[in-house]
C-alpha cells in the first residue's frame, strides 16, 4: 500500500478551532462515465481509510461518473445564455456561467424564469459594488457547473461538467461499499461547499473550512478523493 502525502504546494495538516486535520489526497484514473464511483472509492480509497476517517470526493468527480460531462460540440446556446453569461463574476479559478456554453446548460437545469431574476438581482448587486449575487439566486445546481479550462484534465477540458444528481444519496451508497462516511464536496481555492452527505453526524460547515485551501488541487494531480482524518 503507497503512502498518502499533499500535493505539490498543499499542506497535509490544517488546524481548525485549535484541532489539527489530516487532508490526504487519493490518486485514481480519469473516472469516466463507464465507472461506477462506489467502486472506485472501494479500489483506490478504502485500503488506506482507519476508523473514524471520512472520505471526500469531488463533486466534478461524481458526476462524470453519472454522464454529466456534455462535450462543447453538443451545447449550442441560445441569445439568452449569450446575453446572460455578461451578469456572471468571471472568477479566476474557473469559468463558472460566464461563457455561453455553461449559461447555457444553467438554463436547461434550473430554468429561465430563475436565471432571468439571478440575473436580475445580480445587475443591482453590481450596482451596489456586490459580487456573488447571481449564484445565490441560481442556487447549487447552477453554481456547481464547470467549464474547461487549459489546466481541466482530457477529456473535460472540451465538456461542460454539471452538478452531481442526488448527492446525498450517492454519498450514502459509497458509505455502505466501503464502511466509512463520505462527503461529495464542491471545493475550490476561493469558497468550498458540502454537497452531499452519507449520514448526518457530518458537519456541514466544519468540513468546507478543513478543506478550505482545496487540498485536492484544481489541475493534472489527477487526485479526485481524499480522506480526512483528525491528527494525533
Amino acid at each position: 500500500m503507497s503512502e498518502l502525502c499533499a500535493n505539490e504546494g498543499k499542506s497535509t495538516v490544517i488546524t481548525v478551532d485549535g484541532k489539527d486535520y489530516m487532508r490526504l489526497p487519493i490518486k485514481t484514473h480519469v473516472v469516466t462515465e463507464n465507472d461506477k464511483i462506489a467502486d472506485v472509492a472501494e479500489k483506490y480509497a478504502k485500503e488506506h481509510m482507519q476508523e473514524g476517517d471520512i472520505l471526500f470526493i469531488s463533486e466534478k468527480c461524481v458526476a462524470c461518473s453519472q454522464k454529466r460531462a456534455v462535450p462543447l460540440t453538443e451545447i449550442h446556446p441560445r441569445p439568452l445564455a449569450k446575453f446572460l453569461c455578461k451578469f456572471v463574476y468571471k472568477s479566476p479559478y474557473g469559468i463558472g456561467l460566464g461563457i455561453p456554453e455553461t449559461m447555457e446548460m444553467a438554463l436547461r437545469e434550473c430554468g429561465t424564469p430563475r436565471l432571468l431574476f439571478a440575473a436580475f438581482i445580480s445587475a443591482i448587486g453590481k450596482l451596489l459594488g456586490k459580487r456573488g449575487w447571481f449564484y445565490k439566486v441560481a442556487g447549487y445546481r447552477a453554481e456547481s457547473i464547470d467549464g474547461p479550462t487549459p489546466y481541466t484534465l482530457p477529456p473535460y477540458n472540451k465538456c461542460v461538467v454539471l452538478g452531481p444528481e442526488n448527492p446525498d444519496k450517492v454519498a450514502a451508497e459509497i458509505a455502505a461499499k466501503i464502511g466509512f462516511r463520505v462527503a461529495i464536496v464542491d471545493v475550490n481555492d476561493l469558497t468550498g461547499k458540502i454537497l452531499g452527505a452519507s449520514d448526518e453526524t457530518l458537519d456541514r460547515e466544519l468540513l468546507p473550512r478543513i478543506l478550505r485551501d482545496n487540498p485536492l488541487g484544481q489541475s493534472a494531480q489527477q487526485t479526485p478523493m481524499g480522506i480526512i482524518r483528525e491528527a494525533k
